[in-house]
């Protein structure tokens, strides 16, 4: 019986963030690519600000040089909250779950200011009851020690928890870990696994 269910959050309960971030860059004349290997790919985010080893400043302000923006780390993390919408199937279906007594939790590698960011301006924490994020913990997905930090929290056992993500690698380690877990290509997946579980009809 799954007693958790675990929502990725870029993506699948916030849409069009990094996609509105990377087309704003754009027109402060930072190219596509010059904006997803800082942003996206880069050693300095994945490997230590997500990690939580360098702060908000710190990568920002690094970010702003490579990206010849005469920017404060502020005003670049505001640029990038603004583009962010919450996905209002995935904020009703949490809301659901929750109504029925089923806890709903967030697994994501993320970083301090986006989450501070996005709260303030959505509020949306309150509506989960277990929060796992990589900056906190030190260590991103697939890392097996953040599924284990998400069973902890949980307190549930491993097979109770319901977990999707769209990285292949991601999910694969869930399920070494115990977890049900699915890959995420689209929320009408996502509510028919949820079918599949019989969580919701």
């Amino acid at each position: 019986m799954i007693k958790v269910v675990t929502f990725d959050l870029d993506g699948v309960y916030f849409l069009n963030g990094k996609s509105n971030f990377i087309a704003n860059l754009a027109k402060l004349g930072v190219s596509e690519e010059e904006a997803k290997r800082v942003f996206l790919k880069s050693d300095q985010m994945n490997l230590l600000y997500k990690c939580g080893k360098i702060t908000g400043n710190d990568f920002w302000q690094w970010a702003a040089q490579e990206w010849k923006l005469q920017k404060t780390p502020l005003k670049l993390v505001d640029l990038l909250i603004s583009g962010y919408e919450i996905n209002k199937q995935a904020d009703e279906l949490v809301k659901s779950l929750r109504r029925k007594g089923i806890k709903t939790a967030i697994c994501s590698n993320n970083f301090k200011e986006r989450i501070e960011g996005l709260d303030k301006r959505f509020n949306f924490l309150k509506d989960f009851n277990v929060v796992v994020l990589s900056y906190e913990v030190g260590f991103t997905k697939p890392d097996k020690r953040i599924f284990a930090e998400l069973i902890r929290k949980s307190a549930v056992k491993a097979e109770e928890i319901l977990y999707s993500d769209d990285g292949p690698e991601a999910v694969a380690a869930a399920k070494l870990s115990g977890i049900n877990a699915f890959l995420y290509e689209k929320f009408a997946d996502f509510q028919e696994n949820l079918v599949k579980f019989k969580i919701t009809e």
